[in-house]
């Protein structure tokens, strides 16, 4: 996906990175040269912009292939164990799963509607199909029906659901926002 030819312009459209590029907050540029492209992009940046967007990409990209292929290697049972023996590896999982938890299609999917047009809609399209299979992937390799479904988990999964009522609504906001400082139609003040 990342080196398909629509995918930054989908980036730069579905995502606040334009206008983040804008701010001055920190002691470097957005980008490390004027290229458009990923690895131009810093990391902070990078991660900041899908953040807002509630997609997270950065931490599952990638994530589904790979264990797709070791499943498809007849290692399912392998990984398994080493989800529930290799520290490292158990807690890649878990935090990889709590970001997922995060993640909300529905919310990605309404900056898709209000910023990206029709030529790079269907990138997004396929971000959601791919964030879908992580989830699917990575509960079966956790051998789990749901995100964060272990009781040791319930104060995470509480703690995000407590979130929503407050972040919901900042997102959509956003997405309105952005969609209005884009198409010309804001005031001043909401440049400021």
């Amino acid at each position: 996906v990342i080196k398909g030819e629509k995918f930054m312009e989908y980036f730069q459209r579905a995502t606040p990175i334009t206008e983040l590029s804008e701010l001055n907050l920190g002691s470097r540029p957005a980008k490390r040269k004027k290229a458009a492209d990923v690895e131009s992009l810093r990391a902070i940046p990078w991660v900041f912009a899908w953040t807002q967007t509630r997609f997270h990409v950065p931490v599952w990209l990638g994530v589904s292939e790979a264990l797709k292929k070791e499943i498809a290697a007849g290692n399912l049972a392998v990984l398994r164990q080493m989800g529930s023996e290799w520290p490292f590896f158990q807690s890649t999982l878990n935090l990889v799963e709590m970001v997922l938890a995060k993640a909300d299609p529905r919310v990605s999917a309404r900056y898709d509607e209000l910023l990206v047009n029709s030529t790079y809609a269907p990138v997004g399209v396929r971000l959601r199909n791919q964030l879908q299979e992580t989830i699917d992937i990575v509960l079966q390799v956790k051998n789990e029906n749901a995100l964060l479904g272990q009781p040791s988990d319930m104060l995470t999964l509480r703690a995000i659901e407590a979130r929503h009522p407050y972040i919901d609504p900042l997102n959509l906001l956003q997405a309105d926002i952005l969609h209005r400082l884009r198409q010309g139609e804001a005031s001043t003040a909401l440049h400021d």
